[in-house]
């Protein structure tokens, strides 16, 4: 037999072996993995049947109930945790880089990760029965600085988002030149929540980030964009107390969103928001913010930049976030804080604010990671 001969018959036989393997493989899933229909109860209040063999996840959005994800299901988030009261079974390996130990007493799991092999009961919180998945058309996208664009995302004719102002939504950033891999990645909104057709966002561009290099260098003005939510416990809230913002970078959009509620809903408390940035270039929308001065009786903006350069021409304050509060936050106890921007910056300030007199309790904060 010749060489060719040889080669042909081998690649053959690995073929047929793949082949085959492939085969047993689907038949199964289609047979050993094949649990039948389950019931999955949410909250002792709702039941549904599911396929069995589903990841909880999965599941979860086929019935229009969307728990936040990042990760696209992958499980390296750990976004996507619920309290299972019955039917988890032990946990697994991949969650416990995710779970921690008092967690796992408390039934905590990763939904992404935990398959519905038996009837189910599962505990969420009640505000995710109220987040909605749209297609948005994008209206606009506006450079603000040169790693920074501003998207304003027009609902569906019809539709209306219920959010509260501070709260954040999911994009689903599709496959794209460069990606194989649909994700979903946070954003925090920026408008008001009494606009009920549309939402703003603030996206900064990450390096080798996945959802903010579709957003920077695909996404066009037209296009229709997914989106989930909305989702997050730091809101505004109903208090009379003296307000004291914190913000750099995109952390400034749930502020943004927060000051636009409160012009909207005439609301006169007192405010000062504390906004750094590096340059003058990174201190975007500050004629917006100027503009919402005038319209807010009691609120004064105060910014700093930490690295001025001679081409910033800079007149103003100089230094970080944390510079300003020394110098100009005094007695804070009767006070509360929204603090937005890198853990960095928000571990910093925490202990200024309650070595000022803030309680703990009082301190509202959003960790962009």
């Amino acid at each position: 037999m010749t060489t060719l001969g040889t080669i042909a018959i081998t690649v053959a036989t690995i073929s047929g072996i793949t082949g085959a393997l492939a085969f047993l493989l689907s038949l199964a899933n289609k047979t050993i993995a094949n649990y039948g229909e389950m019931k999955l109860t949410i909250n002792d209040s709702k039941d549904f049947t599911v396929d069995g063999g589903e990841t909880l996840l999965s599941s979860l959005v086929d019935q229009k109930v969307f728990i936040p994800s990042a990760c696209g299901g992958k499980g390296s988030c750990g976004y996507c945790k619920v309290t299972v009261i019955e039917g988890g079974g032990q946990i697994l390996p991949t969650e416990l880089g995710y779970v921690t130990p008092d967690e796992q007493k408390e039934g905590i799991r990763l939904s992404c990760q935990l398959k519905i092999k038996t009837d189910m009961k599962i505990q969420i919180p009640e505000e995710l029965f109220s987040v909605q998945q749209f297609e948005y058309r994008v209206e606009f996208i506006k450079e603000v600085t040169p790693t920074i664009k501003h998207l304003r995302l027009m609902l569906p004719e019809g539709e209306e988002l219920q959010f509260k102002a501070g709260q954040y939504i999911q994009i689903l950033a599709p496959k794209y030149k460069g990606n194989d891999e649909e994700v979903y990645r946070a954003y925090s909104l920026a408008s008001s929540p009494l606009d009920k057709k549309a939402i703003e966002l603030y996206i900064g561009l990450v390096k080798n980030g996945v959802a903010t290099t579709f957003v920077h260098d695909y996404l066009k003005p037209g296009a229709k964009l997914t989106v989930v939510g909305p989702y997050g416990d730091f809101f505004y809230q109903e208090t009379d107390r003296e307000m004291v913002m914190v913000a750099i970078g995109t952390g400034m959009a749930p502020i943004m969103s927060i000051l636009k509620f409160m012009r909207d809903s005439h609301i006169k408390r007192k405010v000062t928001f504390y906004f750094g940035a590096r340059t003058k270039e990174d201190l975007f929308e500050i004629d917006t913010l100027e503009q919402l001065e005038k319209e807010l009786p009691n609120f004064r903006l105060i910014t700093c930049l930490s690295r001025p350069t001679e081409q910033c021409q800079w007149t103003g304050e100089k230094g970080r976030v944390t510079d300003l509060l020394e110098k100009f936050l005094e007695n804070c106890a009767d006070q509360e804080a929204y603090l937005c921007g890198s853990p960095v910056m928000i571990d910093s300030v925490m202990p200024i604010l309650m070595a000022k007199g803030m309680p703990e309790t009082q301190i509202l904060y959003d960790k962009f990671e």
